[in-house]
């Protein structure tokens, strides 16, 4: 690559290296921006012409090859891809941490750039689980207190504040061949509580 630079005379500016941060770092992702809102116009030939261009000027400069090259011979050297699909793949993204986080509240998810949770739900079921993310609830003034004890001193209740009400909860989580499950139990209120987490969740989620 270095000879293909000094071939064309520009032994000279940004290198390689540097060009691509710049692309990766701070080209991409202001292409990018809200990309669930206007990723369906990114589908359009004219709009994906206008992305090749921006493409090539940048596979172009972290190569350091010649203007002449074959486009398609430098994408398979630098295995990046091409930015109608990142659009549509940052769009995918942010779909599912919406719905997974409760906040897609469109009223016609089968259309324009909501429709993409439904396309994305429908290629993998995978999609169809949470994610790892809850939203936080703040409580400034706690009315209880909450007290970890070690296996050896849950039955002795060592360390619980003396005349106060305790609930005792436990926690379990497992994965087995047929899928991953997790459940509570509550000691003194007598409950009990277990669900599945699906196929793909891990040990340490379903712990969680």
């Amino acid at each position: 690559m270095w000879a293909c630079r000094r071939a064309c005379g520009v032994p000279w500016g940004l290198g390689p290296k540097v060009v691509q941060w710049l692309y990766v770092a701070m080209i991409r992702p202001s292409i990018t921006f809200a990309s669930l809102v206007w990723w369906p116009d990114c589908q359009t030939a004219s709009a994906k012409l206008k992305l090749s261009m921006v493409e090539s000027l940048a596979w172009l400069g972290i190569t350091g090859t010649m203007p002449t090259t074959a486009i398609n011979a430098v994408k398979a050297l630098i295995c990046l891809p091409p930015l109608d699909w990142l659009v549509k793949s940052e769009a995918r993204s942010a779909a599912h941490r919406l719905k997974s986080l409760g906040c897609w509240s469109y009223l016609q998810p089968n259309r324009g750039h909501s429709s993409i949770l439904i396309r994305l739900q429908q290629t993998d079921p995978i999609f169809n689980m949470g994610v790892d993310v809850m939203r936080p609830v703040y409580n400034s003034e706690p009315q209880y207190r909450a007290t970890k004890l070690r296996r050896e001193d849950s039955t002795k209740a060592t360390g619980a504040p003396p005349a106060v009400k305790r609930l005792a909860w436990y926690t379990d989580g497992s994965k087995m061949k047929e899928g991953t499950g997790a459940e509570v139990y509550g000691q003194s209120v007598g409950r009990r509580s277990s669900f599945s987490l699906g196929r793909y969740a891990t040990v340490f989620q379903a712990e969680i």
